[in-house]
């Protein structure tokens, strides 16, 4: 029997050809989207628990501020302002006699005293002077020496008519006109020797010098407007300072009752910061400023005020008794008014206040709070109304909670 071998392996591969592959479970693909799935879930959950976390928290936070006591004492009124040291005398020393300035016998700077000798004017011309007056007067005065004897003589013989009248009147009247001389001699001499004195420029007051302006050598001349060295007084020494026309009731006031003090921000050798009082208040109100000047005179005996410097000023004007009293960053501005942070059972509680007085640190209230609350100084910004606070301790003070860095 004869069998085509390549007919059966033709009938086979057809067979195999036409033969269904075999089914695979899909277990690959399954496991990676059940781990697809099970991710998103983990992410949902804990993206919607992270949530409601979150806005826990955020509903939970406490603000983080600072707080000040309430207290109950009196307090000044005082003003603040800029004051400017300004010395009692400023003089300008010239020349009242024209000459040559022969010598500067101070140094610049120097503190002198009222009468020394600061410069020396060229005298021989002034000497000259004097000593001409001088001889003018002493003629006149034997010529009158002279006159007056005549005189006295012919009034003797006049009785008995051995001198005429005519005589006798003219003599008289050389005497008269000899008086007269001598007393002009007198001015003269008077003046040359105020002139031979103005040669000699002395100091009018007590003060410090400057510089000198005309050297040795110069031609001054009299009533130059050049001064020659400028003078400053700085013992005593004033301190001028402006307030607010508004002030003026308690100013007039406070003048009358117990009267008014300054007090500058500048201390003396001793550390101590001086006060003097107030002794010198304007007459008119300037009308640009609104403001009224006042003055006051400190010894300045260790020359810690300098002509010209500035210093703040505070002037205790009046006393409110007995307010309540709070750090003026307590007080906050509202579309209502003024109020105040209260902290109680750890929540902000917000009071209304009217300020009375505001000293720039701390201010005088009246309102709906008592002493020994505390009122929100700092983190006000972060706070709402009846909102949770977490309360700091002071600045510089930290708890052992809370230890440093």
């Amino acid at each position: 029997m004869n069998i085509n071998t390549g007919d059966i392996m033709s009938s086979t591969a057809q067979q195999s050809a036409h033969a269904a592959p075999p089914r695979r479970f899909p277990t690959k693909k399954l496991l990676i989207g059940g781990v697809a799935l099970a991710v998103i879930a983990l992410g949902f959950w804990r993206f919607t628990g992270m949530s409601d976390q979150r806005g826990n928290q955020r509903r939970n936070q406490a603000a983080p501020v600072r707080v000040a006591e309430v207290t109950r004492r009196d307090m000044a009124v005082v003003e603040h302002t800029l004051g400017k040291a300004v010395s009692v005398a400023n003089v300008q020393v010239t020349a009242r006699a024209q000459g040559i300035l022969e010598s500067a016998n101070f140094k610049e700077g120097q503190f002198v005293k009222k009468g020394d000798l600061l410069f020396q004017i060229d005298p021989r011309q002034f000497q000259a002077s004097l000593d001409q007056a001088r001889a003018i007067m002493e003629r006149d005065k034997a010529q009158l020496v002279n006159t007056q004897r005549d005189v006295q003589r012919y009034d003797a013989l006049k009785d008995k008519g051995n001198v005429s009248v005519q005589q006798y009147d003219l003599t008289r009247s050389n005497a008269e006109m000899l008086i007269a001389s001598v007393a002009a001699d007198k001015a003269a001499v008077d003046l040359a020797e105020l002139n031979l004195g103005y040669a000699q420029i002395r100091s009018p007051v007590n003060g410090k010098t400057g510089p000198v302006l005309v050297q040795p050598g110069n031609l001054v001349v009299a009533g130059g407007t050049a001064p020659l060295v400028t003078i400053v007084q700085m013992q005593p020494i004033m301190v001028s300072f402006n307030l607010p026309q508004t002030d003026l009731p308690r100013i007039q006031a406070r003048q009358r009752s117990q009267g008014l003090k300054a007090k500058l921000d500048v201390r003396d050798a001793g550390g101590t910061a001086l006060e003097a009082t107030v002794d010198f208040i304007d007459n008119a109100v300037n009308a640009q400023s609104g403001t009224i000047e006042l003055r006051s005179t400190f010894d300045n005996q260790d020359l810690s005020i300098v002509p010209g410097q500035l210093a703040n000023v505070t002037v205790e004007m009046d006393k409110i008794a007995n307010p309540l009293v709070i750090p003026r960053d307590a007080v906050n501005d509202g579309p209502d008014g003024t109020y105040v942070y209260v902290v109680s059972d750890d929540k902000a509680v917000q009071h209304p206040v009217k300020v009375l007085f505001d000293d720039s640190q701390n201010v005088a209230i009246d309102g709906d709070v008592k002493p020994g609350d505390k009122v929100i100084i700092e983190g006000q910004l972060r706070v709402q109304p009846d909102s949770p606070v977490s309360v700091l301790p002071p600045r510089g003070k930290q708890s052992e909670e809370q230890p440093a860095g």
